[in-house]
């Protein structure tokens, strides 16, 4: 049987056999990552800042490919209503409102600090300030969970626009808010940034890759039985070949009983009997 099955006919089956096992098999690899990526979210094109005032406007809502963009705006934080906004990361995010200078105003998260006794919370303001960021939408409000939580005097839950303008009275806000990279002048005593990801779109899975990768694999499987096959006739081939030569070296040959030197009987005649 080793003979066969290492015979040059049969081993190149077995090189076959993997090869074709091989491939299928990373192919299917590849359509299932291909399969796994397309439920990422993708990113999109980041384009370049522009003014926030062109993305946003009072009593009007964000619309979706404001979202994330980076955006820049030149003003003065009024520090005396400054917000401490609860459970972020473990900390507190520092939201103040800047005024733009023309009568409106945007809600800006100038950084995270660790606890409310954070230097950063209490710097005096800077001034006149240029600030870069990313422009985020309102957030819900989750009243129930307002009533809930008892929260310290000067801190929220939400950074919500419908909020904010009942605890910043006579401020006409813009609706979303600014998350700051940059300022300039910087501050004296300054937070931590928030770091906020470029805009992406949600992913879609491909249900067609997975259905390539398991169409590869099945190919994979299929060349192992046909590998399996040719090699299981290979050796029932050479079983038949060996069982035939048996059976004919059992059998006698034609003309055996002559060359065996014996002489052949004579019948015996009837007896003659005198007239």
């Amino acid at each position: 049987m080793l003979r066969i099955l290492f015979s040059a006919r049969v081993v190149v089956l077995h090189l076959l056999a993997v090869g074709a096992l091989v491939v299928c098999g990373l192919l299917g690899r590849w359509q299932l990552g291909v399969f796994e990526e397309s439920g990422t979210p993708q990113s999109l094109l980041d384009p370049a800042p522009v003014a926030v005032a062109t993305l946003t406007a009072p009593g009007e809502h964000m619309t979706a490919d404001a979202v994330s963009r980076r955006v820049t705006a030149e003003g003065t934080f009024d520090v005396s209503k400054q917000l401490l906004v609860a459970e972020r990361d473990g900390g507190l995010w520092l939201l103040a409102p800047l005024d733009l200078g023309d009568g409106t105003s945007i809600p800006v998260v100038r950084g995270w600090v660790a606890t409310a006794g954070d230097p950063a919370v209490t710097a005096p303001a800077e001034g006149r300030v240029t600030l870069s960021g990313r422009l985020q939408p309102s957030e819900a409000t989750n009243s129930v969970q307002r009533r809930i939580r008892q929260l310290p005097p000067g801190q929220v839950l939400t950074v919500s626009s419908a909020e904010l303008i009942n605890l910043w009275r006579g401020t006409k806000l813009r609706d979303g808010f600014v998350v700051a990279a940059e300022q300039s002048p910087a501050p004296a005593v300054a937070a931590r940034p928030v770091s906020v990801p470029p805009p992406t779109e949600p992913g879609g899975l491909t249900w067609r890759n997975l259905a390539y990768a398991a169409q590869w694999w099945i190919f994979g499987l299929f060349a192992v039985f046909m590998w399996w096959h040719f090699v299981r006739d290979a050796l029932h081939g050479r079983t038949r070949k060996r069982d035939s030569d048996a059976d004919s070296a059992s059998d006698p040959a034609p003309g055996d009983a002559a060359g065996s030197g014996a002489e052949p009987e004579t019948p015996a005649l009837p007896a003659r009997t005198a007239p």
